[in-house]
This record gives C-alpha cells, structure tokens and sequence, in this order.
C-alpha cells in the first residue's frame, strides 16, 4: 500500500505521471522510413545501370549489399535525428503511425516483382 492510500488521498488518473512516447514515435517512424528506403533503392538498382553499378559495395553480393547498406544507414540517421528531437515528449502518435504504416505498405509494394517490373 502506498503513502497515498495510506494517508486517505485518491489519486484520480489526471493526477497520474503520463509518460513522453516521442522515443517509441521516433522508432516507428524511423522504421517505416528505412523500409521504403530499402525498396526505392532496389528498384532504382534494378531500373538503373548507373545506380546499380554503385550500388555494389561488395561484389560477391552486388549491388544488394549497397542497398541494403544504405537502407539501414538512412533508418539509423532518421532514428538518431528523430529520438534527440522527440525524446521526452508527447507525440501524436495516430498521424506517426498512419505514416508508418504507409510507408511501410509502400516498401513492401516496392519489392514486390510485378510492382516492381511495372515501373
């Protein structure tokens, strides 16, 4: 039993402590945000000779190895940026999500072969 109780005083759910959700924020966005990355750099690689040339950061993998590379750096920089900025606030998560899920429904559109092919 708490002091609180103990001593007779409610405690009502506007006297609780709410706690900052930018950091969880930060790490959907974050996450959406590398995913469509991901799939825009394999079909820019796939479309583009040029692209797909430098892509290749390690040969026996090929160009897979740079987009993936690259992908994961864009999700860490987004994530950094986006938790130093965020952390310790509240943010609106619905319009977060909404654009996490977007983007992530757009990546995996992306590497999708037919998707993919037609663009």
């Amino acid at each position: 039993m708490n002091n609180a109780a103990k001593e007779g005083i409610r405690i009502t759910a506007a006297d609780e402590v709410r706690l900052a959700n930018g950091a969880g924020a930060a790490a959907l966005l974050a996450a959406g945000i590398g995913s469509f990355v991901l799939g825009a750099l394999a079909v820019l690689a796939d479309k583009s000779a040029a692209v797909k040339s430098r892509m290749i950061f390690w040969k026996p993998t090929g160009p897979l190895s740079g987009v993936t590379t690259l992908a994961i750096a864009a999700w860490l920089f987004v994530w950094l940026l986006l938790h130093w900025r965020w952390r310790g606030r509240d943010v609106a998560l619905k319009p977060v999500l909404g654009a996490a899920l977007v983007l992530l429904a757009l990546a995996l559109a992306l590497t999708f072969p037919p998707i993919a092919d037609w663009l």
